[in-house]
């Protein structure tokens, strides 16, 4: 299916890959705002990525269904985690799990992707803007 999102979340998954391979190690683990790094930042991006798969493969199997969850709390309690990840390894899981979600919401057909547009709301099937806010923060840490 051909969702209004597919080209915007490409473009964010091609500036975001581009940019992690652009990265040496040490622009990897240079600190950003409120106690992360750029290594943790993209792990971040990962999780975020990787949930929203398990949820759409959870829903294509059953129905949509609620899965709230308090992203502050959330993003807190994972901080550490994802700075506990080897930068290198972060910089590849964001880009992998951009591209599966990616993969995953482009498969979608209308049915399935108005359902959640319209009940899943616990899953956003736009990934760019949460993208380009966390690369043009990494950018701004690192002085472009």
């Amino acid at each position: 299916m051909n969702n209004p999102y597919t080209l915007k979340n490409a473009a964010e998954r091609e500036r975001l890959i581009s940019f992690v391979n652009r990265l040496t190690d040490d622009e990897l683990s240079r600190p950003v705002e409120a106690g992360w790094t750029v290594a943790g930042l993209l792990a971040h991006l990962a999780f975020w990525d990787q949930r929203a798969i398990i949820l759409l493969k959870k829903w294509k199997q059953n129905a949509i269904g609620p899965s709230p969850i308090d992203t502050d709390i959330v993003n807190e309690a994972m901080r550490e985690h994802c700075l506990a990840i080897p930068p290198r390894i972060a910089a590849q899981m964001a880009i992998f799990f951009a591209s599966a979600v990616d993969r995953e919401i482009e498969r979608l057909d209308s049915e399935m992707f108005t359902a959640i547009e319209t009940n899943g709301r616990a899953v956003h099937l736009s990934r760019a803007p949460h993208r380009r806010e966390h690369l043009d923060q990494i950018e701004q840490a690192l002085g472009g």
